[in-house]
């Protein structure tokens, strides 16, 4: 099922209702408002879960009492017998998942939204943090939704303070309250305060009269009727004595203005705001994202066109995957409640306080923490910055004293440069700026000087199935043509690989490299600088890790090549050569599916530097954490010696708390084995069923890799622990940067799925396109983006047009063990040519974990499918099916006409889904029938066969696609969004 997002239209306002605690009148207050709002418009009400007798139901409560109001809706989605809180009386049940109430939850408000129902009420179970059916906090189920919230207050003795709790639990989880309302006790007097509390807050609050006691014991049927009238009465008497239409118009102009102000965000962003690493020249505010929130791995972005033009009420928001990780700072989710309770509580402890000469214990226990669990012995010391940029500043800072102390350089008279990679970036600030090559992002800064000698070295990818080392041109004489592994395992076999003759050429020309410089050219470096395996806006490039490796040990262990020193002890955490500076920014904390990069090359680094994942993406912080040595290489008598950098915020304790827990809960994660699914599933698809222990894997599937890697457009795709890269081809030869080759795809993933419930927001380098996920991204929510990717991609060539070029064909197809599951068809340019011209309508499942599906549509009455269909290796030969759109059945003969013509075929029993020809001529429609197909090839429809309807008037140019994993679950019917459906569009 697609993602459950913020539930936003332009005309239905729908509401939840919380409670302080339990047994405050929720039901009461949800039925003055149903009856209230029934007189501007239809009016629906909800109760998601709800436990006890049907008699005593909330939804039976509301429809009683509107009975007579044709304006009036009530549904109640999961009712559960045992009058208990929901996560026991589930235990009785088949316990919905919390995924399958948001999305039913959301489906009901659509379909509402486009039935003429103008305001929804959505009442909760229980107080605010009442467990929901799978025992999470119905606060944090619901949060995906974010509707705004109908707050009812506790009106009894201790009321005041459970509801102030109550509020703040919503408020901390980024609820917005549109209004509270609670019930008059004239002894306790609490709505008096709160009127005060919530009024400073710009929260409206009214106060009803107390409801009439509800009788007790079993109750009689006469007695339930004198009850049932009391009620009316007091409904009566509250909607005509309360202000309770002031209210409603109050919370009706905050809808208006919540969508009047989404509605001007991007104008008045453009008019107000200098983006980073943007050109505004040809900017226009349409190009600017709004985000409404975001939550887990989601941004809610407002779609200022969706309902604008046509008067429809379709949703405002769409939920859209965060797919840079938001600059690759995301880990645990956005809207994370434990970092967002752990930095209120910093916050509350302390605010900021001062940190030179003082400690404060979140500084101290992150600290102990980090120096601990690295798994590097020779980092000592941690020193706190604010943001990555300027810990690798205070880290060149660091390595430049400690090797002008070492070999008596004077930097006032000569100058000391780095070592690094070529495309290497390290920040923003002027310092570490010169710390790179000259390139789009520094070479046009005024004082940018760039002091180093920047190596170019062979990059990692996979073509055609086979991952290969690639060596730039100009080292192909040095270093050879590169070399193919079956698997990144064996690409990160340095023990093995250090002995080879490619390990032994590149350390002989790093060597030779670094004599020329130092012996022939006078050069003096202070230190060596790398991001460990991956080298992020450089464009994604994947370091051979051997080069990285081989370069750290040639420096290491040559020392005599940089200077000459007398050291007076020698050990193992002392530094040699040079200083070496992992940049773990980006890379480190998990990124690439380890604590540390470094760890993949098995080096220790004297000085390293993390940040971004350091605080799970909730607030900046950075750690640059150094060896003894480097630290003691600052001791003096004079002041002047000492490291003379800080900022007014160093180790601010809202970001040292929120960082302690983040750090310590993705190191439980591991711990747990929370990533083990990820890492059998890298381990099944390599081809070295030897091997062992922590290899490397990806949250982005082998699958998706392998059959992205044979695309015509695509010169080498990766994945590693949350990242997956994408270098397209370009057509004009401009490579790196400045290259727009990657735009097109760029706008088909922003484009989304067919169904519109979901897209992706992604950052491109040039010609290369990343993904990253979170470390709590969910399987099921990557495989959707995986599948989005793939039309996106498989089904285009390099020109952006579909296959063959004249557009007559719309495909999807996905390879396992590096082949076409339909062989030749239209697998590349080439064999465009091959397929006859009528061939019309190509569709293979891209669901990698179902062997050899295929589904062929065709208006050739010659064609050959027994031929164009062949099996898997290792499966039997496919039967062949058709089916014929007029009786419903499969036949093995093809006797129906070409328009009502499929073949189907199966390798195992599962349910699928088979789809016309679009340019069948079906009355009232394109139909989908899901049906059971086993083995032996019976048909199996019954209660199964449900059938999802499109509209008629689709273009024919148009496809759709059911990916066959996707189950539907029961008949979609009215406006019930049929999850998974994909459109593959057959021109630019």
């Amino acid at each position: 099922m697609a993602p459950v997002g913020a539930a936003l239209w332009r005309t239905l306002r729908a509401h939840q209702v919380y409670g302080a605690n339990t047994d405050v009148g929720k039901t009461i207050v949800s039925t003055l408002l149903v009856k209230a709002l029934s007189d501007r418009g239809k009016v629906g009400f909800i109760k998601p879960v709800s436990t006890g007798s049907l008699d005593d139901a909330d939804d039976r409560h509301v429809e009683r009492f509107t009975a007579s109001n044709g304006n009036v809706l009530t549904k109640c989605l999961y009712q559960f017998d045992e009058p208990v809180s929901p996560h026991i009386a589930a235990r009785s049940k088949v316990t919905p998942s919390d995924s399958e109430i948001l999305n039913s939850l959301y489906t009901s408000l659509s379909c509402w939204s486009t039935s003429g129902v103008k305001n929804a009420v959505v009442e909760t179970a229980g107080g605010v943090h009442s467990p929901g059916p799978n025992g999470n906090s119905q606060a944090d189920l619901y949060r995906p939704l974010r509707l705004p919230v109908i707050f009812v207050a506790d009106s009894r003795l201790g009321g005041i303070s459970s509801s102030i709790s109550a509020f703040e639990s919503l408020l901390l989880r980024g609820y917005d309250i549109d209004s509270v309302l609670l019930f008059r006790d004239d002894y306790y007097q609490n709505h008096e305060y709160l009127q005060s509390y919530f009024t400073k807050r710009n929260i409206p609050l009214l106060a009803f009269s107390q409801p009439p006691l509800r009788p007790e014991g079993a109750i009689m049927a006469d007695s339930r009727a004198q009850d049932h009238e009391v009620m009316e009465a007091y409904y009566t008497t509250i909607a005509a004595q309360s202000d309770i239409g002031s209210l409603l118009d109050e919370i009706e102009q905050r809808h208006v203005y919540r969508i009047k102000d989404l509605d001007s965000m991007s104008t008045r962003a453009y008019e107000a705001i200098w983006y980073p690493f943007t050109q505004h020249q040809d900017m226009q505010p349409k190009d600017i994202t709004v985000i409404e929130s975001a939550h887990g791995d989601f941004f809610q972005t407002f779609d200022a066109n969706s309902g604008a033009q046509d008067g429809s009420d379709a949703p405002v928001l769409q939920s859209t995957f965060d797919g840079s990780a938001s600059w690759w700072t995301q880990g645990l989710g956005h809207g994370n409640p434990e970092l967002a309770l752990t930095a209120a509580h910093a916050a509350g402890k302390y605010g900021h306080v001062m940190f030179a000469g003082a400690v404060h214990k979140p500084a101290l226990t992150l600290a102990e923490l980090l120096l601990k669990s690295l798994g590097n012995e020779r980092l000592q010391k941690v020193f706190y910055t604010d943001n990555g940029s300027t810990g690798m500043e205070v880290a060149v800072k660091m390595a430049l004293r400690a090797a002008c102390v070492r070999y008596g350089w004077d930097s006032s008279k000569e100058e000391v440069k780095i070592l690094g990679l070529k495309g290497s970036y390290h920040g923003d600030t002027i310092g570490v700026m010169d710390c790179s090559e000259p390139s789009t992002f520094n070479k046009k800064v005024e004082w940018y000087r760039g002091k180093g000698y920047w190596f170019d070295f062979p990059t990692i990818g996979m073509k055609h199935g086979k991952w290969r080392v690639s060596v730039p041109e100009v080292l192909i004489q040095d270093l050879g043509e590169g070399e193919e592994f079956d698997s990144l395992n064996d690409i990160f076999d340095l023990e093995s690989r250090a002995g080879s003759a490619l390990g032994q050429r590149y350390s002989n020309y790093i060597k030779d490299t670094l004599e020329q410089l130092v012996q022939e050219q006078g050069v003096k470096f202070g230190a060596l600088i790398m991001e460990p395996v991956l080298l992020g806006a450089g464009g994604m490039l994947f370091a051979d890790p051997l080069f990285q490796r081989s370069l750290a040990d040639v420096v290491r262990s040559n020392p005599e090549i940089f200077g000459t020193a007398s050291i007076a002890s020698q050990t193992t955490t002392n530094w040699s050569g040079l200083p070496i500076i992992f940049d773990e920014v980006f890379t480190g904390l998990y990124r690439l599916g380890r604590r540390t990069s470094a760890s993949f090359l098995n080096v220790d680094a004297d000085i390293a530097v993390h940040a971004k994942l350091l605080t799970g993406g909730l607030i900046p912080l950075a750690v640059t954490i150094a060896s003894k040595e480097i630290f003691d290489s600052f001791l003096s008598s004079e002041k002047s010696d000492a490291l003379l950098h800080g900022h007014s915020y160093t180790a601010h304790a809202i970001g040292c708390q929120v960082a302690e827990v983040s750090v310590t809960r993705m190191i439980d994660m591991e711990n747990q084995g929370h990533w083990n699914g990820f890492k059998r599933s890298w381990k099944s698809a390599s081809n070295n069923s030897a091997e062992q222990g922590n290899g490397i894997w990806s949250q982005w599937s082998a699958d998706l890799v392998q059959s992205l890697s044979g695309a015509e457009c695509v010169e080498s795709v990766f994945a590693i622990g949350s990242v997956f890269s994408i270098t397209l081809r370009d057509l004009d030869g401009q490579g790196g940067y400045t290259s727009t080759a990657a735009k097109g795809l760029q706008q088909k993933l922003a484009n989304g799925d067919a169904a519109g419930r979901f897209n992706v927001h992604s950052r491109v380098l040039g010609n290369v396109l990343y993904l990253m996920a979170s470390m709590t991204s969910k399987p099921e929510d990557l495989k959707k983006i995986e599948v989005l990717l793939q039309g996106a991609l498989l089904g285009w060539n390099c020109h952006g047009t579909a296959y063959p070029p004249d557009g007559g064909c719309i495909w999807l197809h996905s390879m396992i063990d590096g082949t076409s599951r339909l062989k030749g068809a239209y697998s590349s340019a080439s064999l465009a040519s091959e397929v006859p011209s009528q061939f019309n309508l190509i569709i293979l499942s891209s669901d990698p974990g179902i062997n050899g599906s295929a589904l062929i549509a065709t208006n050739d009455e010659e064609i050959d499918i027994e031929g164009v269909l062949q099996p898997v290796e290792g499966q039997e030969t496919p039967a062949i099916f058709y089916f014929d759109s007029k009786t419903g059945r499969l036949v093995t003969t093809s006797e129906t006409s070409y328009q009502e013509r499929f073949a189907y075929t199966l390798y195992s029993n599962y349910t699928s889904s088979l789809r016309f020809d679009i340019a069948s001529d079906i009355s009232g429609g394109i139909y989908y029938p899901k049906f059971t197909v086993a083995a032996d090839g019976s048909f199996s429809a019954g209660s199964n066969l449900t059938w999802a309807w499109c509209p008629d008037d689709f273009d024919a140019g148009n496809g759709y696609y059911l990916p066959g994993s996707i189950t539907l679950g029961a008949i979609a019917k009215g406006c019930e969004a049929i999850d998974g459906l994909v459109a593959v569009a057959a021109s630019s």
